[in-house]
């Protein structure tokens, strides 16, 4: 017999106009149920816990756990809940971060009403979803050649250069001029590009390899 009940939904977005814009979009809707709205990656897998929702809209940068570290979370602790990235941003770096992390969809914050909601019906019964700047990006990310760190940003080998010098996260916040959050978001790309577990084998790696200029 065929499920007739309405896919079960959670919002995740630091910003409330952006979450009430949702859901406005989501009530348009008879076949969706918004369950839940989380502001934080933290809040968001707790919330999924609880209310065990079907589909999981992510924001990606956040303050505190980001996007790809809550899908992470979500993925392995509600592993029938499918989550689909909805961010402004496309750079490759975040579109292959999140897919690691199990998302099954990646969109940007343009997309229609109806664009949204088959997405969502998409990932629900398991089939993915791609913003074509996304696919674009895998795409570009799978044809080039993979030495180690190859992957990194300017901005990540500056990062990686302020851990071979031993800085916290703090530090590394202070010295370039952002946020502790932006700075973890940061560092925890770095690890996971390099295939890290810890800041002393992505120093280790990043010496071996010279992927940074020894400190003086």
């Amino acid at each position: 017999m065929e499920d007739t009940r309405p896919i079960r939904v959670l919002l995740v977005d630091d910003h409330a106009v952006v979450r009430s814009g949702l859901a406005a979009f989501l009530l348009a809707f008879d076949d969706l149920e918004l369950v839940g709205e989380a502001g934080s990656g933290e809040e968001a897998v707790r919330l999924c816990e609880r209310l065990l929702p079907d589909v999981v809209l992510m924001d990606l940068v956040m303050p505190g756990m980001d996007g790809a570290a809550a899908t992470q979370q979500i993925r392995q602790r509600v592993p029938h809940a499918q989550v689909i990235a909805l961010t402004s941003f496309k750079e490759e770096e975040l579109v292959q971060g999140v897919m690691r992390a199990g998302a099954i969809g990646y969109l940007l914050k343009n997309v229609t009403a109806n664009e949204l909601a088959d997405a969502i019906r998409r990932a629900h019964a398991g089939r993915p979803t791609l913003a074509p700047e996304a696919a674009q990006a895998l795409i570009h990310a799978a044809t080039q050649g993979q030495p180690l760190g190859f992957d990194l940003t300017e901005r990540e080998r500056d990062v990686l250069a302020l851990m071979v010098e031993g800085l916290s996260n703090n530090e590394i916040a202070q010295r370039l001029v952002v946020s502790p959050s932006t700075a973890k978001f940061h560092v925890s790309n770095v690890l996971s590009k390099l295939g890290a577990k810890s800041r002393t084998e992505a120093v280790a790696l990043a010496l071996r390899e010279n992927l940074v200029k020894r400190p003086a």
